[in-house]
């Protein structure tokens, strides 16, 4: 197989797919590429349109697949980076098979390990992939009947995609039963993701967040990071609020561990399966008593884990070359470094998500350090004025020799970002530098301009 060949100076042209915080992360990253010479992003954001080398497109449809592919061939491009979940499980790498275009997205059939969690339990205990015991359901009454009859605690997820919202930890039984009417029965995250559900035991333990670049042979994982996934410390689970890596707790021998008992036969069992696997596995794993358990699979860029571990990438890692590599099969030959120190990213909320959330607010930045990056996720201009659009608003992030060091600078950069009722967690990182975590009780922020921080 030819080796890759890095594509000349200012001659790549990339297309972004997606509107949040991670694809404003991969346009800051991709720009300090030499080799991209322009940045497409549909339909992008406030941030993203500010961008170096970047253009927003907001005249075609996020799910308009055909219409994506005709507007990369119009404009030539050289490199299609799939953000959204949706797009990925969609199939959006399958439009542009033929088209000449490398798309860094995984096929539909590969992708479902994210978009059914119906199919992936099914899949993990198929090939042996550790992970909680559980099975799903597709009838209401057969979930019901097997909740008020299982012993202890239960998970209960729906099953398709529900924008990282769709897995409820109930405090007792009764709280299990009202999840399970809210996925089935009232459809709060939807009537596709709550076609089926699936209920599995509760296993303890760290999370964490696992990226891993795969081509169709080979694959290559990044530092390990930790998100924060409840809305304050005990509350809903939300898309997440905040992450730092890498991880202070995962050895170099829990990594082998990781790859030999996860990674590797995920990847081999999807190509059994005839879906082999190309792009980003994003896999989020337990650290449990017994070794680490898988608790889903996501087959796309993490947000938030995306703004805390593309700043951490060397600079003479060239994230196009990656993605580019991975697309086209030549994974093995391009260098993925990563700089020493940590990296940590708070996100910055309305007040009500991740339930019904206020918009329209305005909003005001204060001058930004270099070293503090700023990514929109849910903003919007209006009239020429910055404007909350989104239940998750900003992603800030920041690198620092010490964990401490980098969660500061994260904090001292949401102190910039001032919109009515803004909220952040304020423990991010820190159950692992010594700060103890603020008061779990206040969960609602005050009605002023700064941000409180829960």
């Amino acid at each position: 197989m030819p080796s890759f060949i890095p594509p000349a100076p200012n001659s790549v042209t990339v297309l972004i797919v997606g509107q949040g915080g991670r694809e404003h992360a991969l346009a800051w990253k991709l720009a300090q590429s030499p080799s991209v010479s322009r940045i497409f992003v549909l339909p992008g954001n406030p941030g993203t349109e500010d961008a170096a080398k970047t253009q927003n497109v907001s005249h075609i449809e996020l799910n308009d697949y055909e219409a994506i592919v005709a507007f990369a061939q119009e404009k030539g491009v050289g490199l299609v980076v799939a953000g959204p979940e949706e797009a990925v499980v969609d199939g959006i790498g399958d439009y542009f098979l033929g088209s000449g275009i490398p798309c860094f997205a995984p096929s539909r059939d590969a992708a479902e390990i994210e978009g059914s969690k119906a199919y992936s339990k099914t899949f993990m205990k198929k090939y042996r992939i550790p992970t909680a015991r559980g099975q799903s359901f597709e009838y209401y009454s057969q979930a019901r009947a097997h909740l008020k009859s299982r012993p202890g605690k239960a998970v209960i997820k729906a099953s398709g995609l529900a924008a990282g919202k769709g897995v409820i930890v109930p405090r007792d039984k009764k709280e299990a039963l009202e999840a399970l009417d809210d996925i089935m029965v009232y459809h709060r995250f939807g009537r596709e993701a709550g076609r089926s559900v699936v209920i599995e035991e509760l296993v303890e333990g760290e999370e964490i967040s696992l990226h891993t670049f795969c081509d169709d042979y080979s694959h290559r994982t990044l530092p390990v990071g930790q998100d924060q996934k409840q809305a304050w410390i005990f509350g809903p689970n939300t898309g997440g609020m905040g992450v730092f890596t890498p991880t202070t707790f995962v050895s170099e021998k829990d990594m082998e561990v990781i790859d030999r008992t996860i990674i590797k036969p995920t990847l081999d069992g999807l190509d059994v399966e005839g879906r082999r696997f190309r792009g980003l596995l994003f896999t989020g794993i337990m650290m449990t008593k017994s070794g680490p358990k898988v608790i889903e699979y996501n087959a796309r860029f993490g947000d938030p884990e995306t703004q805390s571990m593309l700043p951490l990438l060397s600079d003479d890692t060239d994230l196009c070359h990656v993605l580019l590599a991975c697309a086209t099969n030549k994974l093995k030959d391009v260098k993925i470094g990563t700089r020493s120190g940590y990296a940590c990213s708070v996100v910055v909320a309305s007040r009500g998500y991740p339930y019904e959330y206020e918009q329209g607010h305005k909003i005001e930045i204060a001058p930004c350090p270099k070293d503090i990056l700023i990514f929109h996720a849910g903003t919007r201009r209006e009239d020429g004025v910055l404007k909350t659009a989104g239940g998750r608003v900003f992603t800030v992030a920041a690198r620092g020799s010490t964990l401490e060091q980098a969660a500061k600078r994260a904090y001292d950069g949401v102190a910039l970002i001032k919109f009515r009722n803004s909220w952040c967690r304020g423990d991010i990182s820190a159950k692992w530098h010594g700060i103890p975590p603020v008061d779990g009780e206040q969960n609602e922020p005050k009605p002023d301009l700064g941000c409180t921080v829960l």
